[in-house]
């Protein structure tokens, strides 16, 4: 018989409430060390995104044109492009006239910042929220591989998810239009999100996205008309472009079934086989969980299903992961042993960052055959979330549905 007084704190609980007393000091420890990595470590950080992002801003008012420029100073195998809409170019311009290692550090910071709302959004579309819960999944979530890529590479993705959870997390249509016309124009990935506000039924955001998405590229052809056309009728689409489709990095159907047939399967049977059935999977999740009552899970749902529809995602893409893990352990389902299975399996995954490691047994990034043991292996992001969506479809139905969100969260 157990006669422990029920008030009585258990071991778990007390080391949770430790843990959470010391969480300013573990995100202010945390921030010191991702900042001494980029700056103290031999190739800490290259923020060859970011040098894109400003030199190709900065040919705007330049001799060239912004889809003629490259940066190759560090990547001299694979110069690197402008690959994202004019509107982006736009919106980066004002940054090309400040010292770069000034735009950097101020870059990183954002980052943080921008990671920790992410969390705390992520905790209010749960219902609640506790701020040293948020220090430490931010203290934590710097050194998970997404975070870790966008920080080496000076990315976007952090802000674009910033931008798109508060979108689902207002009431204003405009509000949220708003944020998701100016993300997709901005980069063309978070228009996936426009799934999200349809399943919704939130028409009147649906409908202001599409036309600020529409006016971003309007404004780009009042400023930089012919590289707006050449963008839009040319460059949309072309995968090559953006980087190599078969490297461990990207973890897309496209992505992972390319190492497997050791050749580029663009959108093939095999790849078109895949997206169906994760289709299918984040339709039967979204009823599930019912994803326009529970806004994170919903989005997180969609957001799923973009990264494999997706011809390149990056693991800087996969920042939704976060989102992923906090409703997997403080949301609805948040006690039962798939949940805890799942939430703590993705943790162990990015910290440890899997195709991060099988990088380095590739032959190249241009190189898409390989033993069969990295292909399958490359399979890593995917297999994972095709098993969350069918988990969250067959548990998160109502009649299995758990306790309400974790008011610790």
């Amino acid at each position: 018989m157990n006669t422990t007084d029920s008030t009585t704190p258990t071991t778990s609980s007390r080391w949770g409430a430790r843990l959470a007393s010391a969480a300013p000091l573990l995100l202010i420890l945390s921030i010191a060390a991702r900042l001494a990595w980029t700056y103290l470590v031999p190739n800490g950080a290259n923020f060859v995104d970011l040098h894109v992002y400003v030199g190709g801003a900065a040919e705007l008012d330049g001799p060239g044109t912004l889809y003629s420029y490259v940066y190759g100073e560090q990547t001299p195998d694979f110069p690197l492009p402008f690959t994202y809409p004019p509107f982006a170019a736009v919106v980066f311009y004002p940054l090309h006239v400040l010292p770069f290692g000034l735009v950097a550090f101020a870059w990183q910071i954002g980052i943080i910042a921008a990671l920790y709302g992410v969390v705390r959004l992520s905790q209010r579309l749960l219902g609640g929220g506790d701020r040293r819960v948020a220090m430490l999944w931010t203290a934590v979530g710097i050194w998970t591989e997404p975070l870790r890529s966008t920080f080496d590479y000076g990315q976007v993705n952090v802000l674009l998810v910033l931008a798109l959870l508060y979108a689902v997390y207002s009431t204003r249509w405009w509000l949220s239009g708003l944020l998701v016309g100016l993300a997709a124009g901005i980069k063309l990935t978070p228009a996936v999100a426009g799934l999200y506000f349809v399943g919704a039924r939130r028409w009147a955001a649906v409908v202001c996205s599409a036309a600020v998405f529409l006016l971003t590229i309007g404004v780009s052809a009042l400023i930089v008309g012919e590289q707006t056309r050449f963008y839009f009728t040319e460059l949309l689409g072309d995968a090559d472009r953006v980087g190599p489709v078969g490297t461990s990095f990207n973890q897309s159907w496209r992505g992972g079934i390319s190492r497997i047939l050791g050749h580029d399967a663009g959108y093939g049977p095999v790849v078109l086989i895949g997206v169906a059935v994760t289709a299918v999977l984040a339709l039967l999740a979204w009823r599930a969980i019912d994803g326009a009552q529970d806004r994170l899970g919903g989005i997180v749902v969609v957001q799923l299903f973009g990264l494999l529809l997706s011809p390149i995602s990056w693991t800087h893409h996969w920042v939704w992961l976060i989102p992923l893990m906090i409703w997997l352990l403080h949301g609805p389902l948040r006690d039962r042993l798939g949940a805890k299975v799942l939430g703590w399996g993705w943790l162990a995954l990015i910290l440890v960052g899997v195709p991060w490691l099988l990088s380095f047994a590739q032959p190249t990034i241009w190189v898409i055959p390989r033993p069969w043991y990295l292909a399958w292996a490359g399979l890593i992001y995917i297999v994972a979330t095709v098993a969350t969506l069918a988990w969250i479809a067959i548990r998160g139905s109502r009649r299995c549905r758990g306790p309400s969100p974790d008011p610790s969260v």
